[in-house]
């Protein structure tokens, strides 16, 4: 003990006098890093004014100078901002900008040229660049940065060093008494046994040792745990592809089965004309998985629901897609006419699905639909039993059709992996409240592993909701459910969509689709063009858009003639009867409109009640000016999505309703209430006569985003997360089986 410390002292005094050195140095190079990063940010932000400003500048436009810069500098870091002329004059500035300055100070003097320059409240960073105007000089941008953060920083680095010095010392100090006693217990060549692996669970071994037995297996799954996030690539910098998923799956489940499990099917097989046909259902759940699957090959478990489904399929309901290039396998449910109308017209859809909408469609609950939901649930539960090859699958069960599902699998499949995603908004716990079954529904979700929602908002009324009808324990911090000895993790996902698309390939250019569009519709070639791609449903905000329109028009009667917009409204539960009137309203609306403004040829809506294939939609999103999404209430709307992975011009403006979770994540849309007739009118005023310049910076931003954040990225992260939740329920098995032959080794 005497000879550790004697060690440790000096040790402990060296280490003082290095941070004791160290600190000045830490300061001085932190210092001249923000210094470099805010030239470098400086230069950046005067890259991207310098086309807008110059163009304004030309214009004399003073007010739309002042309103672009004050718009600049919410940024927290850039303070103030101003414009000299060539002649040293300051012609803009905001408010906050210096006073007096001189625009001729030595600080103008070179081609651009930054300094410091010291206040009473701190310092900041002065930078100036030259502005030109069609290759011409017209003076020079003045940026001004805040310098307290570095103060700020700088004093939390310090802090930091100096705590990374007195760790070092601990932890040095505790390794160091610690190998003293292990090499005077003669214990060191045992624990370089243990650190191998060898011998220690081996009873023959010279170096088995029980009482280390325990603290083997936990520095085993360290390592394994260690591997694991070494090999985790981190999501911020990686760029999700269909093959970076595929790595996701073969280092971190690797050898598991993936099954999903949805009502819809990705592909639909029809019979028309005496020959088969393959359609893809307009559905943004088809949008998102399908990727997914191609990557994955597992199996996806949906009700075949095509005319010509039964004919396609092998003995055992399996049918491989995609018929070009088959990557996975579809396992086909089969419903009676009964079934389905019970269960999915009935309870999904009259009932659940307005529940979950707040767009004043009234939720109508029937005792034999409920039946028919139990009943269909418990069919698909039989066929994911069958389908699954080990105890342990991870499936994926999909949206409110199949509420009662995870519970049912849950109670056959107890290791298994299961996430739900529920892709439809979620209600507070008073809307939720009205379903006569709002226990049965909660208890079969909790069946889940992971409860995954597109926002925190939902995740957190469906904690609410949990909290109100349920007896369970909620841990609001870490979004946790207890409920019935098991745990669920109930966690955000924003969907998206595949990148690139794969309709991108072997594309028209972007004039070409604009001709072609234009001729197809017997639209004149210099008109300018707004699309709405939907299911005919009254949650989409259909009506609205369509009244939007026609305010444009009566308000700026300028563009009759000039505008014309085109909704595509694939028909969807036409068999329900509210659906049946929205159709009646929608096509009313457009012939009152068309009749109102229409002349010549010209009229201001085309309706088109059909299916379009995927690839048609991709052209025209393409050949369009604008889209308007105006859903009343939706969990995410991938419309917006693919409207932006479409455009490769980087042009074309996207109107977006605040009420999809979309808008959460692309605020450089145009964002409207769709219950605002004259704002989504004013939008469109907006939209039509936005410069390209404005369209493109605010295109980049969106496409950027899709981009880095798409559908495999999305998949991943709930896959990652299943993985983690596999591993930790392998370790606490072992750590189990440990404790127990622990204890047996001292029973008595």
């Amino acid at each position: 003990m005497k000879l550790s410390i004697r060690f440790v002292l000096p040790l402990v005094f060296v280490l003082a006098i290095l941070s004791y050195v160290t600190l000045p140095i830490v300061d001085t190079f932190t210092m001249r890093w923000f210094i470099r990063d805010l030239d470098i940010r400086s230069r950046l932000v005067t890259n991207t004014m310098e086309e807008p400003l110059s163009e304004l500048i030309n214009a004399n436009s003073k007010a739309k100078i002042l309103i672009f810069f004050k718009s600049v500098v919410q940024d927290e870091r850039l303070f103030a901002i101003g414009f000299c002329d060539l002649n040293g004059v300051l012609q803009y500035q905001t408010d906050t900008f210096l006073k007096d300055f001189n625009c001729n100070s030595d600080l103008l003097t070179n081609a651009t040229n930054s300094t410091v320059l010291p206040l009473e409240k701190g310092s900041i960073h002065i930078a100036a660049h030259p502005i030109d105007y069609k290759g011409k000089a017209i003076g020079r941008l003045i940026l001004v940065h805040d310098m307290s953060f570095i103060t700020r920083r700088g004093a939390d680095t310090r802090k930091y060093v100096l705590y990374l010095f007195v760790a070092l010392a601990i932890v040095i100090s505790l390794v160091t008494v610690l190998l003293a006693h292990l090499s005077w217990r003669g214990w060191v060549s045992g624990m370089r046994t243990l650190l191998r692996g060898e011998g220690v669970l081996d009873p023959r071994s010279q170096f088995s040792r029980p009482e280390l037995l325990p603290l083997a297996k936990d520095l085993r799954d360290l390592v394994r745990d260690l591997e694991l996030n070494r090999t985790s690539k981190d999501e911020s910098h990686a760029l999700w592809t269909a093959a970076s998923l595929k790595k996701i799956l073969k280092e971190e489940l690797i050898g598991e089965e993936v099954l999903i499990v949805s009502n819809r099917e990705p592909y639909i097989h029809l019979q028309k004309n005496n020959k088969i046909e393959v359609q893809v259902p307009a559905s943004g759940l088809v949008t998102a998985l399908e990727p997914i699957m191609r990557a994955c090959s597992g199996t996806w478990i949906a009700h075949g629901s095509g005319t010509a489904d039964r004919s396609v399929v092998d003995k055992h309901d399996r049918v491989l897609v995609p018929p070009e290039e088959p990557a996975y396998a579809i396992r086909r449910v089969w419903l009676s006419k009964e079934e389905e109308a019970g269960y999915y017209y009935g309870f999904s859809n009259e009932g659940l699905w307005p529940l979950c909408h707040i767009a004043h469609t009234r939720p109508i609950f029937r005792v034999e639909d409920w039946d028919y939901y139990v009943k269909v649930n418990e069919k698909f539960a039989a066929v994911v039993l069958e389908e699954a090859k080990t105890e342990d699958p991870v499936i994926l069960i999909q949206d409110y059709h199949l509420a009662l599902l995870p519970r049912m699998v849950r109670e056959k499949l107890p290791k298994a992996t299961i996430i739900s995603f529920w892709h439809i908004p979620w209600p507070n716990p008073e809307a939720f409240g009205i379903c006569p079954w709002r226990e049965e529904i909660l208890h079969g979700l909790l069946g889940s592993s992971i409860m995954g929602f597109h926002t925190r908002f939902h995740c957190n009324n469906f904690l609410d909701t949990v909290d109100r009808f349920l007896e369970a324990r909620i841990d609001n911090e870490t979004s946790t459910v207890s409920y019935g000895g098991k745990l669920t993790a109930v966690k955000e996902y924003p969907i998206s969509i595949e990148w690139p698309s794969r309709w991108s390939k072997d594309q028209k250019s972007i004039l070409e689709t604009r001709t072609e569009i234009r001729r197809v519709n017997n639209l004149p070639e210099n008109i300018l063009l707004g699309i709405g791609i939907d299911r005919m449903d009254y949650t989409k905000g259909i009506l609205e858009r369509f009244l939007a329109v026609e305010k444009l028009l009566e308000k700026f009667p300028e563009w009759i003639g000039r505008f014309t917009f085109i909704q595509i409204a694939a028909p969807s539960r036409s068999s329900i009867e509210q659906y049946q009137n929205f159709e009646s309203e929608v096509r009313a609306l457009a012939q009152k409109i068309n009749t109102r403004y229409g002349k010549d040829g010209y009229q201001p809506i085309y309706l088109k009640v059909e299916h379009h294939t995927p690839q048609q939609v991709f052209e025209y999103y393409r050949a369009a000016d604008i889209c308007m999404v105006t859903s009343l209430h939706d969990g995410m709307n991938l419309v917006a999505k693919e409207f932006i992975s479409a455009r490769d011009d980087n042009k074309g403006v996207l109107i977006l309703s605040q009420f999809t979770g979309a808008s959460r994540e692309l605020p450089e849309a145009l964002i409207v209430n769709p219950y605002n007739i004259a704002q989504c009118a004013n939008a469109l005023q907006i939209a039509l006569t936005m410069p390209d310049s404005e369209q493109k910076a605010r295109m980049r931003s969106m496409r950027s985003l899709v981009q880095e954040f798409n559908v495999y990225r999305w998949a991943a992260r709930m896959l990652k997360d299943a993985a983690r939740m596999k591993e930790r329920a392998r370790l606490r098995g072992r750590i189990r089986e440990s404790q127990s032959s622990h204890q047996g080794n001292f029973s008595i």
